[in-house]
């Protein structure tokens, strides 16, 4: 799953997390489709979750130094006291109750690339690939940490800091790419709100970025925003953070939106190319509302919780719009999934 070959799909929405068998149900009909046309190595980024990369870094280390590993265990046990509580850790750390573990992280990540010549030497091509996913896996650590001290700063901040993970790996990937002399064509899978050029919507006010912005500053016109949107349907999503994963019917799209706007063409799924079209980008100039769903989804509240103005012609190179949505489906089904939203009239009615 982490192999790099000549091209790369590269999709931070598919991973590890408590939601893993819905994302890579998602993917891996997407993945299989690639992989025929070309080799293809499929990678994933996402919340900023230290655990999974201080193992990864372990196990690594183990295999090309077994010294090195025991060092990095020892700083790697300053979050111990904490265990998986990282929210904790960060109320600790940013109110001073326990001394940060930022010296730490930044220690290890510093010998890990003190190092990077003799590890990335030694078995060719895969010792390189084998270095560069652990020294992503360090530097996640590193901004993990970071990130737990920020939440208690404020919603800007931490934002700020995890887009700009997320930006800063997509760099690191197409650079390691470049180095052992491939041309890197990179997908990156992530939620409107994250894709979509800042700039365009209310973001820009509080001072947030995205990955969508990043790009764009970085790449130019190398670089290709697409955005998705739907009238109604059904889709996946928790009531609350960290809640399971439930099956919702997403309510018609409001009036003076974008997917209103879409949904009275009549057309069931097209794409619209906003790139270089004047007439369709003066169009779709806006300001007008448009709708996200992400990890949550609370309908009680659409219009607070999920809408907000935007300049959809100045967010997105493309938009690619389905009137009717259909959830993402876990590899393994649960009853709480299964069973679906309760209909509006319940319990009084059929």
């Amino acid at each position: 799953m982490k192999h790099l070959g000549a091209s790369n799909v590269f999709l931070p929405g598919c991973g590890v997390t408590q939601w893993s068998s819905i994302l890579l149900n998602g993917c891996v009909s997407t993945i299989v489709r690639f992989r025929k046309m070309r080799q293809s190595g499929f990678l994933w980024t996402g919340p900023l979750q230290s655990l999974h990369s201080i193992d990864a870094v372990l196990n690594y280390l183990k295999n090309v130094d077994p010294a090195a590993a025991e060092r990095a265990r020892y700083r790697y046990s300053c979050f111990e006291h904490f265990a998986e509580d990282t929210q904790a850790y960060g109320y600790a750390a940013n109110f001073g109750i326990t001394e940060s573990c930022e010296r730490e992280v930044i220690a290890q990540l510093v010998e890990l690339r003190r190092h990077a010549a003799d590890y990335a030497s030694r078995d060719g091509r895969v010792a390189q690939d084998e270095f560069f996913f652990a020294e992503q896996n360090a530097r996640l650590v590193l901004n993990a940490e970071r990130y737990y001290r920020t939440m208690f700063r404020g919603r800007v901040a931490s934002w700020n800091l995890r887009d700009r993970h997320m930006a800063d790996t997509l760099d690191a990937l197409i650079g390691h790419l470049q180095s052992t002399g491939q041309q890197a064509k990179v997908a990156v899978w992530e939620h409107n709100s994250h894709l979509g050029d800042a700039r365009a919507t209310y973001m820009a006010e509080y001072g947030e970025l995205n990955v969508g912005q990043l790009v764009r500053e970085r790449y130019g016109a190398e670089s290709v925003l697409v955005g998705f949107t739907t009238y109604e349907g059904m889709v996946t999503a928790a009531s609350n953070w960290d809640g399971p994963a439930e099956r919702k019917r997403v309510r018609p799209a409001l009036a003076n939106s974008y997917e209103a706007l879409f949904h009275e063409t009549t057309v069931p799924k097209f794409l619209l190319a906003l790139r270089d079209r004047r007439q369709v980008s003066t169009a779709l100039h806006g300001p007008k509302l448009e709708r996200a769903i992400g990890v949550i989804y609370l309908p009680q509240t659409e219009r607070q919780s999920h809408y907000f103005e935007a300049r959809l012609s100045d967010q997105f190179d493309a938009v690619i719009h389905f009137d009717e949505t259909r959830a993402l489906e876990p590899l393994e089904r649960y009853a709480l999934w299964e069973s679906g939203e309760p209909a509006e009239t319940f319990p009084s009615g059929l």
